[in-house]
């Protein structure tokens, strides 16, 4: 019977970095994971309630709850408060300035996710080579008298670090694609944002004060 125990003792050297190269995976998934769960808020709530605080002209507030906010959203929006005086024109500038530097944060690690996607395989078949390597180094040193276990240490390593390198390969493949339609999600309710902010903050600035004649 299979046992992980079997598995470690049979899979040689590039087994353990497999392992080490799938702790990695794990590490990286979990993290921006979280950090893609923080950064996501409902946008829509959010700018009802910055409009309606805007609309009171407490800018120090929609700044506080700016602030208080996670996420690339709301530094968008804070972003947009702070140039609201300089013109539709430059509001949208600094927003696009703004939204170049959130998007590599949102990105971040994810191409090592891939690397190891990509590479785990090729870790696999180094380890097949490898034992098939040592297969035949038993076959030569042994010649005619060969015996079945002088061959299945090789033909061990060769198959388990070939299973290793696929079942490390595709769950990370599958995670980095989830992490990627995470970002995206992300990045398209940040161009919502960023569209809507302009709209608020260009709507409250072209209207005249209460108490104006």
């Amino acid at each position: 019977m299979l046992t992980l125990p079997v598995l470690l003792a049979n899979g040689g050297p590039v087994l353990w970095l497999l392992l080490l190269v799938s702790a990695v995976a794990v590490v990286v998934f979990i993290e921006r994971t979280l950090h893609c769960h923080r950064a996501q808020i409902n946008s829509t709530e959010f700018l009802n309630g910055v409009r309606i605080v805007l609309k009171r002209e407490n800018v120090v507030e929609a700044l506080s709850i700016c602030d208080a906010t996670p996420g690339p959203v709301p530094r968008l929006v804070k972003t947009a408060i702070l140039n609201r005086e300089q013109g539709r024109e430059r509001v949208r500038e600094a927003l696009e300035e703004a939204g170049l530097a959130e998007v590599p944060r949102l990105e971040e690690r994810l191409s090592l996710l891939a690397t190891i996607a990509q590479l785990t395989p090729l870790l696999g078949l180094l380890g097949t080579v490898l034992g098939f390597i040592q297969v035949f180094m038993s076959l030569q040193d042994a010649g005619l008298h060969a015996q079945l276990g002088d061959l299945s240490t090789g033909v061990w390593q060769a198959l388990i670090c070939a299973a290793a390198g696929l079942a490390i390969s595709i769950p990370a493949h599958a995670g980095y694609n989830y992490l990627v339609s995470r970002v995206n999600s992300i990045v398209l309710d940040m161009e919502r944002a960023a569209n809507e902010i302009i709209n608020i903050v260009t709507e409250i600035n072209s209207t005249p004060p209460a108490n104006a004649p």
